[in-house]
């Protein structure tokens, strides 16, 4: 839990200019998807890290505590739906375009997405969902896939980590 809470704050840190504000790509939300591998260690680190990520940026005490469990509601649906893993990324993905998207709008102007006239809110959590659809769906599926292969997973057994995907 630990070491996902570390990696994951570093990179919303390292990658702040990108991590924050009405057009992101939170690359750190890549590990999301490791919960359908890890369980809960990943489901509670995520959470944390996100935790430390937005403490360290400090939009106000909406987003340290409403981002976190956005998070944490996110890598529980890829979780409990991790029989499927591409869908579960893609489900999953979804509270935090909603639970983020829902609330950023008061931080920051709302970006202007394909010309269409939205309400604030609706167009930072579309906004935010397609950010999170990216780094999830995209990337974490592709991270996910890369460890779920056979020798890397025999790998990961030998070392002593509980699987849970299969």
């Amino acid at each position: 839990m630990s070491i996902i809470a570390g990696l994951y704050a570093g990179l919303v840190i390292f990658l702040a200019p990108i991590s924050f504000g009405p057009v992101q790509l939170r690359v750190a939300d890549a590990l999301i998807p490791l919960a359908a591998l890890f369980g809960w260690p990943v489901i509670l680190g995520v959470g944390i890290g996100c935790l430390i990520g937005n403490a360290y940026y400090f939009l106000g005490p909406v987003d340290v505590l409403l981002g976190p469990l956005a998070n944490i509601a996110s890598a529980y649906i890829i979780f409990s739906l991790r029989r499927r893993p591409f869908p579960a990324c893609v489900i999953g993905a979804l509270p935090i375009g909603v639970v983020v998207g829902g609330y950023l709008w008061l931080f920051f102007p709302p970006p202007s997405i394909f010309e269409l006239s939205l309400p604030v809110w609706a167009a930072m959590m579309l906004s935010i969902t397609l950010s999170s659809l990216i780094a999830t769906a995209g990337l974490g599926y592709m991270l996910l896939k890369a460890l779920t292969r056979k020798e890397v997973l025999e790998s990961l057994r030998q070392r002593g980590l509980r699987i849970h995907l299969n």
